[in-house]
């Protein structure tokens, strides 16, 4: 028997879907034939197939005016990918409280908010739905210079769990916590070409993710193929990191030897 994943007849939204990651997760769940519509504050070009709407998360009047246009003019939605969201580099001791608040509500409560509104909408619809929340690694260890960023996407991980509880049998909610992915920005956000195949070094498949392979374990995570899985927080991270005690030792053990 072959295994394939067919979207074909759903709709999907994926927040932020219009660039980076979110791009390479819309562009595969075209690829398997959802009907696919991004949302983001400004205008954007998105990936050929989908239909780009404008819409703050971070703000309820506007996420409930999304989740019900699309409801209304597709007839259902299927599939919600929290996806956006993002830090810049901040160090906690010299951050603002205006600051830290910010990253919260981008990367917490505006996946709280389209979570709720597309329950809405999937617990009256026959089929229910799935709701796909992108957490990160940083979730999960120290994320010094985005303390706040980690701690949000805790929140999202514990989040995750919660409502899959809660909104059971009708709606499957599931985490992806990503690790590192190479997106057009990659080089000069590490400084670098040498830099960054530096990092992959230190990852035990030798290479960060491509964004399409975040893109088809959303898409397996929203398609039937996944159908007993809620409340899971998926790894998808090339093996983790190595800890920074065991690459310092290897590497001064790999000197000595050169010596």
């Amino acid at each position: 028997m072959s295994l394939s994943i067919d979207l074909a007849g759903r709709v999907a939204l994926v927040t932020g879907g219009a660039r980076g990651i979110g791009r390479g997760i819309t562009e595969v769940l075209v690829q398997a034939g959802a009907t696919m519509v991004t949302c983001g504050r400004s205008p954007a070009e998105p990936p050929h197939g989908a239909e780009h709407r404008l819409c703050d998360v971070r703000d309820a009047a506007s996420v409930t005016e999304l989740v019900a246009g699309i409801a209304e003019d597709h007839g259902r939605l299927d599939l919600v990918v929290n996806n956006a969201g993002g830090a810049p580099y901040a160090m906690a001791a010299e951050a603002s409280p205006r600051f830290h608040d910010k990253i919260v509500s981008l990367n917490l409560d505006a996946t709280l908010l389209v979570s709720q509104a597309a329950n809405r909408v999937m617990q009256a619809q026959d089929g229910g739905g799935a709701i796909v929340n992108i957490s990160s690694v940083s979730a999960e260890r120290p994320s010094p210079g985005t303390a706040a960023y980690g701690a949000a996407k805790a929140g999202v991980d514990a989040l995750t769990t919660s409502l899959a509880q809660e909104w059971g049998p009708k709606v499957r909610v599931n985490a992806i916590n990503v690790g590192l992915v190479r997106t057009p920005d990659t080089a000069d956000h590490y400084g670098g070409d040498a830099t960054v195949a530096a990092i992959e070094a230190t990852i035990p498949l030798r290479r960060m993710a491509q964004v399409a392979e975040i893109g088809q374990l959303v898409a397996f995570l929203g398609s039937d193929l996944a159908s007993y899985v809620s409340g899971a927080r998926v790894a998808c991270h090339g093996g983790g990191e190595q800890p920074v005690f065991l690459y310092i030792a290897q590497n001064a053990h790999q000197q000595t030897e050169e010596n």
